[in-house]
């Protein structure tokens, strides 16, 4: 367990080359450690981008943000140097021999949770809109860390608090005929509660599938076409296509955008039984897909009746979702 109270460091760019990269101080004593690590004789002024120079490292812009009006609610100093990892690394180890210690892995929004500056909700929202993959992706995150379902949240429990007080007051004084909520009244309010939990219950599993993206298998017996329909879904020639039955042996998979939702697009070996000793754990990684996919595709071939591997699959799958593609 590593202590809040220290100040702490770290990039808070992204790894790699760039214009410009920051390095983050935060604690009680970080407006010190950065006059220690600055080129400068007098303090930074709060809430000034100020130019100044690293000793022996590199001209920077330095932005002092005092307590409590900054991202983690501490005392937080940010330094914008030239994006080189070579310069920034120097910046943190220069702050480092100045006395702060170097930040874990989420620790300047765990200190901002901490502080009061953000609820659980909004440092997942933090952590959601850093990953985000897809324009979708980067607003639902942003509605999340304004507070919209922290306030969705916050108005239940505002209701639930007035009706459990008006309750419990009607038991306390049942003599003085005292009737704070009827018992007609008490039911409708508590439907209405309900109703307002199982939405914002239906709203998380639709913003889990934003947030996570979902996973499309395309599956169907040997030459039916699959991997055919997964290059037209991926939009390039990802999979071999020939009229050799079997030629897919192993997934195949290719991430694709549809509608602002990140998909895993995954192709299968063909569903049969074979002697083959490579394509029978292909058929057996195919079924392991099936049982994690978000949605199913299954092929069959117009050409052909429907023959006992594709009833054994249309079977194994009723319960599923899935799309079934006549080819």
């Amino acid at each position: 367990m590593f202590s809040t109270d220290d100040s702490i460091v770290a990039i808070a760019t992204p790894p790699g080359r760039g214009g410009i990269g920051v390095v983050r101080i935060s604690g009680e004593s970080s407006p010190e450690i950065a006059s220690r690590v600055l080129n400068r004789a007098t303090p930074l002024e709060p809430r000034h981008a100020t130019f100044t120079r690293i000793r022996e490292t590199d001209e920077v812009v330095a932005t002092y943000f005092p307590a409590p009006h900054s991202y983690t609610g501490e005392h937080v100093v940010e330094i914008s140097a030239h994006g080189s990892p070579v310069v920034l690394q120097a910046i943190v180890a220069s702050a480092m021999a100045a006395g702060a210690r170097l930040a874990e892995p989420g620790e300047f929004t765990l200190r901002a949770f901490l502080n009061g500056k953000r609820d659980l909700i909004q440092a997942e929202a933090v952590a959601d809109l850093i990953d985000a993959a897809t324009p979708l992706q980067a607003r639902i995150a942003f509605d999340q860390l304004e507070g919209t379902l922290t306030e969705r949240i916050a108005a239940i429990e505002g209701e639930l608090f007035d009706l459990i007080a008006r309750l419990e007051a009607s038991l306390d004084f049942p003599d003085e005929g005292y009737h704070f909520i009827e018992p007609s009244d008490a039911g409708r309010r508590i439907r209405c509660v309900a109703t307002r939990i199982g939405e914002v219950l239906a709203g998380a599993q639709a913003g889990r599938m934003i947030r996570e993206g979902a996973t499309v298998v395309i599956a169907g017996r040997p030459n039916v076409g699959k991997s055919s329909l997964f290059n037209r879904l991926a939009g390039t020639d990802r999979a071999i296509v020939t009229p050799v039955a079997g030629t897919t042996r192993d997934l195949v998979s290719e991430s694709v955008e549809i509608e602002g939702l990140a998909v895993t697009l995954v192709d299968t070996a063909g569903w049969r039984e074979t002697g083959d000793l490579v394509e029978r754990e292909g058929v057996a990684r195919s079924e392991k897909a099936l049982g994690v996919a978000d949605l199913l595709v299954l092929v069959l071939d117009r050409s052909e009746p429907v023959c006992r591997e594709d009833k054994e699959l249309l079977a194994r799958t009723a319960n599923r979702p899935r799309i079934v593609v006549v080819n």
